[in-house]
């Protein structure tokens, strides 16, 4: 679930030793006339499994054991995160499993890597696309057709184009960013998965397969289908075809959580230092990110991908059909990382590497693998953290892994001085990301998360948003025409140019599965931003100053000099002014409460968005009919030039107000964003 402020709070969700669990919670026999049998093929005693060469002889317990912990206690203690597992696999087998920290701080119970069960978020999505997958080997899901043949709701085609499943596993669907109970608390606000998508179809903002704009909704879509041509639910598809033949005995996608598993339950915290956890996250959004795992048994579906799908005497996948998962890529805006079908790859060092990563509001994971090295680890933290450490901790553990174990050398390469200058000029401007919010309420915070991009003298690149550890902005410079490389890293930076004009650009991190285009100059905040800010400075001084003259009058006992149609203009347009500011009002307290808090992304609110976009459409209109009335009344008056002045500025902030909730979807009808 991912550099914006919406972003910030949305970005997408998520180890073993033998035991009865499983059995608590078999899955139901599919009935009569299902199509389930989706059988787990198993591996022949006499079949060869290629073990990879060893990539390094250091990479081994001891060394491994002891880096980590050196690594991870103070990466904690620093950070303010209460607990992590970290799970590292080569050749087939788990290396080491290593807790830190608490599950419950309170009680001070220690993290076990085999049974203490982790939220790994979006790394959720692995398990389903493997399921996808399989059923894709059996010939009843095809890849490149339209995914209504395997629903029973529409999927709408756009410009002709209809959605398939490789639109999907890709990102590449087109929908617009789905975040309406998303997340809960309440286990009673849990939606079942065929309401959940059925209520709303996110709008397609993109046509299917033209741009990376990851989606939690597209994936449950995906998770759906799995449901309908299995027969089963798909908590007991997952339980039967993955779970269960991984031997995953501590991991589950039910929610809540079947009562066998709730002992093994992490908590998750805002920060370590929090006595009081937070409750259970209920993802509605399920195949995306609803999974509970222990870090060992993680462990086990790292082994099953880095062997292509065998995982002991069974196989999940077919050998072809997992290098079709690794090795099929989408690339949107060459050399950066690329989609592949479900994972992405984080390629370093010169090593081949697919990922996921994941992310509830208190749970943060990563998962790595380098097929090529027949290495995986995973990574999870029960905590945000300070100043949200847990996103620089995965990052930062996972790039020294690298450099220690599979090391190599970064790109390289420079263009000349000239070059360099002109292409950062073209890259200078005003982006807007990919994934996002486009038709509904939530869209009115697109305007703080445009990301700015602006040239250096020497032609580096500066972007704002994103910083080094002092605070200072990161700097790229460029390699290859339109590739920069961030100064003192290695993350790369590349655009799409056509005829000198940036159409699109990314970077390392996010070029699977989201992009940066130019923003239209209509709902651009370099000018809108300060013009939006101006407005509302104005039509708040006007409210204020309305009962201070008031009362300055009063106190020196001077006559009120308005009358008739000159003073009916000047109550009404403080009282619009009133009124505008306090719809404002509300809908900025309101997007605050749901970032700040991903339960208050709940249909409870749906009244309150309802009548609040009402509310803007009706109103808004009216208000700046109003501030031109007001003018032109003050303007045909003998009033002075300053009233005069500001019945213009006054004017002109009703049509700030205006234009930005038109541009930003504050004006509109129903509460889907």
């Amino acid at each position: 679930m991912r550099p914006t402020a919406l972003l910030a709070s949305l970005l997408a969700l998520f180890v073993s030793t033998p035991g009865p669990i499983l059995a608590a919670q078999a899955p139901a026999q599919a009935t009569e006339g299902q199509s389930a049998q989706v059988a787990n093929t198993e591996v022949s005693e006499d079949a060869v499994v290629a073990e990879p060469a060893d990539p390094l002889p250091r990479l081994n317990k001891a060394d491994v054991d002891a880096w980590l912990d050196g690594f991870m206690p103070y990466a904690l203690q620093s950070g303010d995160i209460a607990g992590a597992v970290v799970v590292v696999v080569k050749n087939g087998e788990i290396l080491t499993g290593k807790g830190y920290g608490f599950a419950d701080v309170a009680e001070r119970k220690p993290v076990d890597p085999a049974t203490t069960l982790f939220r790994p978020g979006s790394v959720s999505k692995l398990l389903t696309w493997t399921a996808v997958m399989q059923l894709v080997e059996q010939g009843k899901i095809d890849l490149d057709v339209d995914v209504n043949r395997y629903l029973d709701f529409e999927i709408p085609a756009r410009n002709g184009k209809p959605v398939t499943m490789r639109n999907i596993m890709t990102h590449t669907s087109g929908m617009e960013e789905y975040a309406r109970a998303l997340i809960t608390a309440d286990p009673d606000a849990m939606i079942e998965l065929e309401p959940y998508l059925k209520h709303w179809v996110p709008t397609q903002i993109f046509d299917p397969g033209s741009t990376p704009a990851y989606s939690n909704y597209a994936t449950s879509l995906a998770g759906y289908i799995v449901s309908r041509i299995s027969g089963l639910s798909f908590d007991d598809y997952m339980d039967r075809y993955i779970l269960q033949p991984l031997d995953m005995q501590h991991s589950t996608f039910r929610q809540p959580l079947p009562e066998a598993l709730k002992p093994f339950m992490s908590k998750g915290y805002a920060l370590g230092t929090d006595k009081e956890p937070k409750p259970f996250e209920i993802v509605n959004s399920a195949p995306a990110g609803s999974l509970s795992a222990s870090g060992e048994d993680m462990g086990k579906f790292m082994i099953a991908h880095l062997q292509n799908g065998a995982y002991g005497s069974v196989r999940i996948l077919e050998e072809e059909t997992a290098k079709q998962m690794h090795d099929t890529a989408l690339d949107m805006i060459p050399p950066l990382n690329r989609m592949l079908l479900g994972f992405y790859e984080t390629n370093v060092n010169g090593h081949r590497g697919i990922t996921h990563a994941g992310d509830t509001q208190w749970f943060h994971s990563q998962l790595n693998l380098f097929p090529d090295d027949g290495i995986g680890i995973f990574l999870s933290v029960n905590s945000t953290g300070k100043e949200g450490a847990a996103g620089p901790l995965r990052t930062a553990l996972f790039h020294e892994f690298a450099d220690r174990y599979l090391p190599g050398s970064a790109e390289d390469g420079s263009v000349d001085a000239e070059t360099a200058r002109q292409h950062a000029q073209q890259m200078a401007g005003v982006y807007e990301n990919s994934r996002r919010s486009e038709t509904g309420f939530v869209a009115l915070a697109n305007i703080a998360g445009q990301l700015e991009v602006a040239a250096t003298e020497d032609g580096s690149i500066l972007i704002p948003a994103f910083t080094y550890a002092g605070g200072q902005p990161k700097q790229w410079r460029e390699i290859a025409p339109y590739v920069w490389r961030e100064v003192g890293g290695d993350d790369r930076v590349a655009a799409k140019v056509v005829d000198g004009k940036v159409l699109r650009f990314s970077m390392d991190q996010f070029s699977p599965f989201m992009v940066f285009e130019p923003v239209p100059w209509w709902k651009s905040s370099a000018w809108l931003l300060p013009f939006l800010m101006a407005g509302l400075g104005a039509l708040l001084l006007t409210v204020l100053a309305w009962p201070i003259s008031a009362m300055i009058r009063r106190h020196y006992g001077v006559r009120y000099e308005l009358s008739g149609r000159d003073a009916r203009a000047h109550l009404v347009v403080r009282v619009t002014a009133i009124v505008v500011l306090a719809i404002l009002t509300f809908a900025v307290i309101l997007v605050v409460q749901m970032f700040d808090d991903l339960n208050n992304l709940s249909p409870a609110n749906d009244t309150k968005v309802s009548l609040l976009r009402l509310a803007a459409m009706i109103v808004f209109p009216i208000a700046t009919l109003i501030g031109f009335w007001n003018a032109a009344v003050v303007l045909g008056s003998r009033r002075r030039k300053l009233a005069k002045l500001w019945s213009i500025v006054l004017a002109l902030s009703f049509v700030a107000v205006l234009w930005f909730s038109y541009a930003f979807s504050l004006i509109g009808i129903g509460a889907n964003y």
